[in-house]
């Protein structure tokens, strides 16, 4: 089969496509026939072998797993011995960070793990880009206890973690502010915001409002910055560590001290998360926000685009070549 592969860290050039084996379900796995992927900030990530540190998971050397793409939507090619919840035919989605594979026409994955049944009447495409940032964005929400009625704040709202939290804090019942630049204002009033704020004119930092959360969906401000546009308990929330990783940190001693505080949930992803996000895809009340296609033979410039930082939404890869 054909793949995307990469030995070694480093910058998007050391990805190639090449052929290789054909994986083969164990009794407990699916075999999926990959029709759509993605490329985003966990992918970089593992291939970049960034942080340093996490190379102790990655692989101290070198990557242990060569095939990346954690999101993937296809097809049940064949099932296990022991596999009952899925049949050959179905058509699935999912979220397989750590053994990843979604960047290949096939990849395994377990039958309990983060893999559920396509939403009804969607497509590869629109599904595939449906768990990644959008499981950050639910990690985030849920540490929060985000609930109808409050005011809330999403700086970097149109990335794959910001569009999916504007519209499932927008599901919730609660008030919008959404930063981006000028020109995807309209975007963001769509999504379910209910202002933008348009970060090349206003300071964010600086606006008159008081907000009970602020989601930092791209990591790119700080709690220090954030703290006095929260009301007396509100709660700052970020994608990333922070500078000199204090947001860790300020998880652990902020909730000590009363008032406002950090949160840095840890996102999990299982079964039950996917198919929620699924049901929710459903329904209507989230869409996975898509700014660009590549085939997979153009991988390379895909990893390129996402890393300079301006993808609106996600970057989705056509597998099925």
């Amino acid at each position: 089969m054909k793949a995307a592969t990469h030995s070694g860290y480093g910058p998007p050039s050391v990805v190639g496509i090449a052929e290789v084996p054909k994986p083969t379900p164990r009794p407990d796995e699916l075999l999926v026939a990959v029709s759509a992927s993605t490329v985003n900030r966990t992918d970089c990530a593992y291939r970049q072998g960034k942080p340093f540190l996490a190379r102790a998971v990655y692989g101290p050397v070198k990557p242990r797993a060569t095939i990346l793409g954690c999101e993937f939507a296809g097809r049940v090619e064949a099932i296990g011995s022991e596999v009952t919840a899925f049949t050959v035919g179905d058509r699935v989605f999912g979220y397989n960070e750590g053994r990843f594979g979604g960047h290949a026409e096939f990849l395994v994955m377990k039958s309990g793990g983060s893999v559920a049944i396509m939403p009804a009447n969607s497509t590869y495409r629109q599904v595939a880009p449906g768990s990644e940032g959008a499981h950050y964005a639910l990690s985030m929400i849920n540490a929060a206890k985000i609930r109808g009625g409050q005011r809330v704040l999403i700086n970097g709202a149109t990335g794959g973690i910001g569009s999916a939290a504007v519209q499932l804090v927008r599901t919730l019942g609660a008030e919008v502010t959404a930063t981006c630049g000028p020109a995807h204002t309209e975007l963001l009033l769509g999504l379910g915001a209910d202002r933008v704020i348009d970060y090349t004119a206003t300071d964010f930092t600086q606006d008159g409002g008081t907000y009970d959360v602020i989601i930092d969906a791209v990591g790119k401000s700080s709690f220090g910055a954030c703290k006095r546009l929260l009301a007396a308990r509100g709660i700052y929330l970020s994608s990333e560590l922070g500078r000199h990783a204090q947001n860790p940190v300020l998880a652990l001693v902020t909730p000590m001290l009363g008032g406002r505080k950090v949160l840095f949930p840890i996102p999990r992803h299982n079964q039950s998360m996917v198919r929620h996000l699924g049901a929710l895809i459903e329904s209507g009340d989230f869409a996975p926000l898509v700014d660009r296609q590549f085939p997979m033979d153009q991988i390379v410039d895909a990893y390129r685009y996402v890393e300079t930082g301006q993808k609106i939404g996600n970057v989705v890869i056509d597998v099925d070549l």
